[in-house]
């Protein structure tokens, strides 16, 4: 299998990227987050998973070996293909798909296009011992209901650090000071990032 693919970045499009090594061109498909992550880059490392089917072979790519393990997760579950995989992790970031699996929120994931109640459940049933095994954190989502922390991240992200980073330094920051001002927020993520 192979495990990543470094490269210059020739193409990227919101589903896929094309990375060229030793004048090969890769075309791999990704998650919006990944498609976030690689924005603005000139060269990247992938890391990889290969779907060989007998009508094809497919390559889906990722920014970083956790939402590749996430990924390898979903679809051992039965009924969730690639395809659904990557419209999962593309609708939520590691920490947040992690935390409404560990919490059993099916009703969020039930908000994933293509995803109903019985595939979400099964998931939650499927994965909620997994998650907390592969050592995927569950990052407490204190930006999420602060406004301060979703000020930040957003300036974070904005000023062109990726969301997930962004969002795990604010979480860090809020748990250690939940009434920090925005300024400070950021002042302190940009010593950390």
């Amino acid at each position: 299998m192979i495990d990543y693919i470094k490269g210059e970045i020739t193409e990227l499009t919101p589903a896929s990227v094309t990375i060229e090594t030793y004048g090969i061109g890769y075309f791999i498909n990704i998650s919006l987050n990944t498609y976030t992550s690689l924005s603005g880059k000139k060269n990247a490392t992938i890391f990889v998973y290969e779907a060989i089917r007998e009508d094809a072979h497919q390559l889906f790519g990722f920014f970083d070996k956790q939402e590749r393990e996430l990924f390898l997760l979903l679809i051992s579950v039965s009924g969730i293909g690639a395809g659904t995989a990557r419209m999962i992790l593309s609708s939520m970031n590691v920490q947040e798909l992690a935390n409404v699996i560990a919490s059993g929120n099916a009703d969020m994931l039930k908000t994933v296009k293509g995803i109903g109640l019985k595939t979400a459940q099964r998931v939650i049933v499927d994965l909620k011992d997994k998650i907390k095994i592969s050592g995927i954190e569950q990052v407490e989502m204190f930006a999420a209901n602060n406004p301060a922390g979703e000020e930040a991240v957003a300036a974070l992200v904005m000023l062109g650090f990726p969301q997930q980073a962004s969002h795990k330094v604010v979480a860090k920051i809020l748990k250690e000071k939940p009434d920090n001002t925005v300024e400070q927020i950021i002042k302190t993520a940009l010593k950390i990032l």
